[in-house]
């Protein structure tokens, strides 16, 4: 089943998203500018894209595997949440983890590097740097009740309660 999503393109060489292979869940995103990312730092990395999405579903913003393995950039909000009634432009929050002061100054670092080396990293125009992917969103309703436990079955614990093995 497909769910159509209108789409402005908002600055000039940016790329509609995309499925990479069948069966994807998520279409790749890509900058729409250069932009240079300090150890430390976090930027909005603007897509150049608008999107209209239908009420009752929202837009995830998700990271990509290949960027979070190789680099130590990550989505600071992550998933992030475009709501059905948001019209501006869509930006990627990329933080680089990189310790303040890691690597050298003079060598600057892109997405497709591979090590998960700290230092400067160059986002490019084009570069895929997020996926985005649709879900559904129903509507709470929330009801104030004097205690919960009584309402359906406690699995007891939390937080790691369950072990790792």
């Amino acid at each position: 089943m497909e769910i159509e999503i209108f789409i402005e393109i908002c600055r000039e060489g940016v790329v509609p998203p995309s499925y990479a292979k069948p069966g994807d869940a998520g279409m790749d995103v890509c900058a729409a500018v250069c932009m240079v990312i300090s150890p430390g730092e976090t930027v909005i990395v603007p897509t150049g894209l608008k999107m209209a999405i239908p009420e009752g579903y929202e837009i995830q913003v998700r990271p990509r595997s290949g960027i979070s393995y190789k680099t130590p950039l990550r989505l600071s909000n992550s998933p992030g949440t475009i709501d059905s009634g948001y019209r501006d432009e869509l930006g990627v929050i990329i933080t680089n983890t990189s310790e303040k002061n890691a690597g050298s100054e003079n060598i600057i670092l892109d997405i497709g590097s591979k090590g998960n080396k700290s230092g400067v990293y160059e986002i490019h125009q084009g570069d895929r740097i997020a996926q985005i992917v649709l879900q559904k969103a129903p509507r709470m309703k929330l009801t104030v009740v004097k205690s919960v436990a009584s309402v359906g079955n406690d699995r007891g614990g939390g937080f790691g309660s369950t072990g790792v093995r």
